[in-house]
């Protein structure tokens, strides 16, 4: 069905949203996936089987490495 979702992760939907974006914004996991359009912020729940029909793909959210965090100082 989908692969493991992460808050933040950004999902490309087949129909674009009225507002006229495609993308949204993973805010809410559970048995419910709650998601917010980056076009309007317009919030919604689906289901998972919901969100696996609908979603084109997934993008991983931009990561902090930590290895940028922890340069030392000399």
């Amino acid at each position: 069905m989908l692969p493991d979702l992460k808050l933040k992760d950004t999902v490309r939907m087949r129909k674009p949203h009225p507002c006229g974006s495609y993308d949204w914004t993973v805010t809410r996991l559970g048995a419910d996936i709650g998601l917010e359009c980056l076009g309007c912020g317009r919030r919604v729940m689906l289901t998972r089987r919901e969100l696996a029909r609908r979603a084109k793909n997934i993008q991983p959210a931009p990561s902090t490495s930590e290895s940028e965090s922890s340069t030392p100082t000399s």
